[in-house]
């Protein structure tokens, strides 16, 4: 029987997370430096703060105006974080979490000890008031960006609401089954017989009550099973509808892969996986060998076609583009606290950019999927709508099976195999049928 870290150690590693988020570096990055006993914990407690940073912010400010040491100030805003009212029970006692920041600032930041305890210790006697003070702030109240609060509102004024509480939401642990091995209910089965609770999502899909480390799941290092959420597990049912088999496609931004395993588990097909990113392109490669999949890698930018396309027209290309991941920040909380509203602009360039580039490399009667982790229009319907004017495209060729916005809320669509119900993440798809 394992012994759980000490919270301190805990609390140490997720104020090293949040400051380096606040740096601008990716929590996963950030997180990658953590002892492997102590990442589980660090990762809960550090999402958690993302997700709750708003809120924090506005605290903190109140209870030291002047913003103290980086670390520090990650390791206050990681325990008001944690301290926060929310529903159910907490999973950690007050005075335990406030003891134990404090013993774990006087291990690293012995000049900080009392300084931590007294704005904790502040916080719990006051902490009605303070709620108060902050609640009226946006920021604080949705805990989000304002720039991106404001975005949400513009493309979704009845649902911006619903939008950003859903964000806050931990997301389901959504498994694809290996087509050419078993499927949903099977596998469920599988997972029963391991002692595990879980439900067919579709017919290749599956969600897993309660999440575990993927070397846990049966079968996971022999590829029968996938970790991928069930709004991307439509892309390779609706590229492949109607592809005859040995049809040529290209994954024109594959890296790390799940959509380029996904169209291999299910169809005999000539497939190019294409990432601008070396290291990236890597990963797909090993999880094609876990699957024992094979794919011809390329390694180039997608937008200078004549540096490596041959010519020979594809049948279908899917066009996974880079976007803001508004889609997934329930994934990956950080996300809306490293964007600017910048990025959305030059996001929206390169996407464009791409669509321009690959659309003469798809044959004629073929199609071209587009696809962003994303909810904003900029990135999605925009984004088409665009597209098909630059190109004199007629909007018939827009096929009516993709469902344009998916929001991740509980009407985004559910796969007619369900026998329970999850909220995939958000995404935007367009299959568009060169005439």
């Amino acid at each position: 029987m394992t012994t759980a870290p000490p919270l301190h150690r805990l609390l140490a590693r997720c104020a090293d997370a949040v400051a380096a988020v606040r740096a601008g570096r990716s929590l996963t990055d950030a997180l990658d430096a953590v002892p492997a006993e102590l990442r589980p914990g660090a990762m809960a407690l550090a999402s958690d703060a993302m997700r709750q940073l708003g809120t924090a912010l506005a605290l903190r400010e109140r209870l030291a105006p002047r913003a103290p040491a980086a670390w520090v100030d990650g390791l206050l805003l990681s325990a008001l974080a944690a301290l926060l009212p929310r529903g159910g029970s907490a999973p950690y006692a007050e005075h335990t979490l406030v003891d134990q920041a404090v013993d774990a600032a006087r291990r690293q930041a012995p000049a900080s000890a009392g300084f931590v305890n007294a704005v904790l210790r502040r916080f719990t006697r006051e902490r009605a008031a303070l709620l108060a003070q902050v609640c009226h702030h946006e920021v604080a109240a949705f805990n989000h960006p304002a720039w991106w609060i404001e975005r949400v509102r513009h493309d979704w004024p009845q649902r911006w609401r619903e939008l950003l509480a859903a964000a806050n939401e931990a997301p389901p642990m959504v498994l694809r089954v290996n087509a050419r091995r078993c499927d949903a209910a099977a596998y469920v089965q599988r997972l029963a017989a391991a002692g595990r609770i879980a439900a067919a999502v579709g017919e290749h899909a599956v969600w897993l009550k309660t999440p575990c480390p993927v070397l846990q799941l049966p079968g996971f290092a022999e590829g029968d099973v996938s970790v991928q959420d069930l709004s991307a597990q439509r892309a390779a049912p609706l590229l492949l509808e109607g592809l005859p088999a040995g049809a040529r496609v290209l994954d024109a931004c594959a890296a790390p892969g799940g959509k380029t395993a996904h169209l291999l588990e299910r169809a005999e097909l000539d497939v190019t996986a294409l990432d601008v990113d070396a290291a990236r392109l890597q990963r797909v490669q090993q999880n094609l060998h876990r699957l024992q999949l094979r794919a011809r890698l390329l390694c180039a930018d997608a937008r200078a076609a004549a540096a490596w396309w041959d010519g020979r027209p594809f049948d279908a290309v899917l066009l996974d583009a880079p976007c803001s991941a508004s889609g997934v920040v329930r994934r990956h909380p950080d996300v809306r606290w490293l964007r600017r509203a910048d990025d959305l602009v030059s996001l929206a360039a390169v996407q464009a950019q791409l669509l321009d580039a690959l659309w003469p490399t798809v044959a004629r009667g073929g199609v071209l999927l587009y696809a962003t982790c994303s909810i904003f229009r900029a990135e999605g319907q925009q984004q088409i709508d665009a597209f098909l004017q630059r190109h004199a495209v007629p909007a018939a060729s827009l096929d009516a099976r993709a469902p344009g916005h998916l929001l991740p809320l509980p009407d985004n669509g559910c796969d007619r195999f369900a026998t329970a119900s999850v909220v995939g993440d958000g995404f935007f798809y367009a299959l568009i049928r060169k005439p």
